[in-house]
């Protein structure tokens, strides 16, 4: 067994919203106390002591790694990168944070390819976990797509909102969408949505559980961001039962594969729209969809994530 650690894992703060690095930094915590190991998380390094630091962001973090160098030259760094560290190219100060690094982790294994080769050595592919959740009791009168991502302009939260404006009025498919508002721009787009489109209903932000819940009853889930670094929700969503449609990126087609039929080309209103209807009315075409969520969600089994923070730890002993 590995000997005890203090692990201090670094994920910048955005107000109070949840979100998915905030809840990927407990996550970890959680497993990592269960392996042995004393773990806490903090919105920056400010001199607190730990043998292994672990920087979630590769930008954002890049001042902590720095200072954590400097305070504890003989710790261990590990920096986790996110879909804006890496899409849609790396930042100068992602490929810095990487170089501090002992180790990076990625959230799927098209990562390492976009990274310089003299640090991809140091990558381990670390895909994140969901927790199986209850089946949802669906509304067979419905037709319920769900978003579940804060309001911010790397989501692109609306697509699924403008797609359903050009479903035929016989569609009976409705957008759920839980997340924060994070942009003030969205404040205003989100209530002239739900002013002027019937078929959207913005629920705020849930807890992880209650975002799971809203997975678990509907039939699909929309994932439209252009880049993700691991997109968590995917994982979720297909745990909870639903399959996703979801904007094609590196993430999704390392997840879901590359002859996904429910991808989307990103920022494409009318092919989102196209793919709601053929679920909505193909029953065919949406068990193909539900049996490929059925084979791909072994991934997010949390044992295998929960083995792989066990191996990482290993090696930086």
């Amino acid at each position: 067994m590995t000997q005890p650690r203090d692990v201090l894992i670094v994920t910048a703060a955005n107000g109070a919203a949840a979100t998915g690095n905030h809840c990927t930094a407990q996550q970890w915590a959680d497993i990592l106390r269960g392996l042995g190991h004393r773990a806490t998380v903090a919105a920056a390094y400010d001199g607190q002591e730990a043998d292994v630091l672990v920087a979630l962001h590769g930008v954002k973090s890049r001042a902590a790694v720095a200072a954590f160098r400097a305070a504890r030259p003989g710790a261990r760094v590990v920096v986790a990168l996110t879909g804006t560290d890496v899409y849609p190219k790396p930042a100068p100060e992602t490929i810095e944070s990487v170089r501090g690094a002992d180790r990076v982790v990625a959230l799927q294994d098209r990562v390492p390819a976009m990274l310089p080769p003299d640090v991809r050595d140091r990558v381990r592919v670390i895909v994140q976990s969901a927790t199986a959740h209850p089946p949802g009791e669906i509304d067979g009168g419905v037709f319920d797509a769900g978003v579940v991502a804060h309001l911010r302009a790397v989501k692109d939260p609306l697509r699924a909102a403008a797609a359903a404006r050009m479903l035929p009025p016989d569609s009976r498919v409705r957008i759920r969408h839980a997340g924060a508002i994070l942009e003030p721009g969205y404040r205003d787009l989100v209530a002239r949505e739900r002013r002027e489109n019937p078929r959207y209903t913005w629920l705020g932000e849930l807890s992880p559980a209650g975002a799971r819940s809203l997975m678990a009853a509907c039939a699909v889930v929309v994932v439209s961001a252009p880049h993700e670094g691991g997109a968590r929700v995917i994982g979720e969503s297909l745990v909870a039962g639903p399959p996703v449609l979801a904007a094609r990126n590196d993430a999704g087609r390392s997840l879901l594969g590359d002859d996904y039929a429910g991808f989307f080309d990103a920022g494409n209103t009318e092919a989102l729209g196209a793919l709601l209807r053929r679920a909505e009315t193909d029953g065919a075409f949406l068990a193909r969809l539900r049996e490929r969520a059925r084979a791909r969600a072994h991934q997010f089994d949390p044992r295998r994530e929960v083995e792989a923070w066990r191996g990482l730890m290993a090696e930086l002993a």
